[in-house]
């Protein structure tokens, strides 16, 4: 059984973060493990100068759209994965670069940078065929072994995820089929791990730079560590990064013997 740590965080844009401190954040943390979603690249076309440490080996799985999504896993040379799976059978999700897994002995691990309902939900039913799809991609899996899902799955589940539900029920996010899918999602033997520890309302992974919203903690938490029923045990934290900057999300992390 080994002790690791996962990071998670929806980057917004990885030149962007990078110029904020993303490498001096990945070398003071020191996870096995980041999770990275909303890439906006290519590893073709990366800049010259976004350079990773070298104890990390890089898995990418970029939209075909240039600037837009992505997703990208930078794993610990020692934790060599089985296998790598891009997407999840989903022509149009998978188009945007949106699920990566890697396997390992023990689990699979998959960065997920589900879909976004949009303004005036215009991709809401797009949205929940991809949940769907998303959902029975991790069951098919999990008749393997288990799995840990993690990234920004753009739904706040309960009123306690969200700074302001009124004003915002049936926004993007927000929606009752988005919240009752995530229900789903969970009662299918799945876990909110960040809810292992923490009860109470009031902690996000998202703020709108308009308004000062962090400051004020008028906020969404979109951002999960998941893991199968068979995990519970063996999870020894799962946190939010609030303090870390760089992004309009904040990362979040995840402790587990496996």
């Amino acid at each position: 059984m080994v002790k690791l740590k996962l990071v998670s965080w929806n980057i917004n844009g990885l030149n962007a973060c990078y110029k904020k401190g993303l490498i001096k954040f990945i070398n003071k943390e020191k996870a096995h493990i980041y999770c990275l979603q909303e890439t906006r690249a290519h590893p073709d076309s990366l800049s010259q100068d976004i350079k990773f440490p070298e104890e990390y080996k890089q898995y990418w799985f970029s939209g075909e759209r240039k600037g837009y999504s992505g997703v990208l896993t930078l794993c610990k040379k020692d934790l060599k994965p089985i296998s790598i799976i891009k997407g999840i059978n989903d022509a149009e999700s998978d188009a945007e670069g949106r699920i990566l897994t890697l396997e390992f002995d023990n689990f699979y691990l998959i960065n997920a940078y589900i879909m976004n309902a949009s303004r005036g939900l215009v991709r809401l039913d797009q949205k929940l065929k991809h949940n769907q799809k998303f959902l029975e991609f991790c069951n098919s899996l999990r008749e393997k072994k288990p799995i840990i899902a993690c990234g920004d799955f753009n739904v706040a589940h309960t009123e306690l995820d969200i700074a302001n539900p009124e004003s915002n029920r049936n926004n993007a996010g927000f929606t009752d089929q988005e919240r009752e899918f995530f229900t789903k999602f969970l009662a299918n033997g799945y876990i909110d791990t960040f809810r292992m520890f923490v009860k109470e309302g009031g902690h996000y992974t998202w703020w709108s730079y308009r308004g000062n919203a962090k400051a004020k903690n008028i906020g969404w938490r979109l951002d999960y560590f998941i893991a199968s029923e068979e995990l519970k045990n063996k999870v020894i934290s799962s946190k939010i990064l609030k303090e870390v900057t760089g992004s309009d999300h904040c990362p979040i992390s995840l402790e587990i013997d496996i």
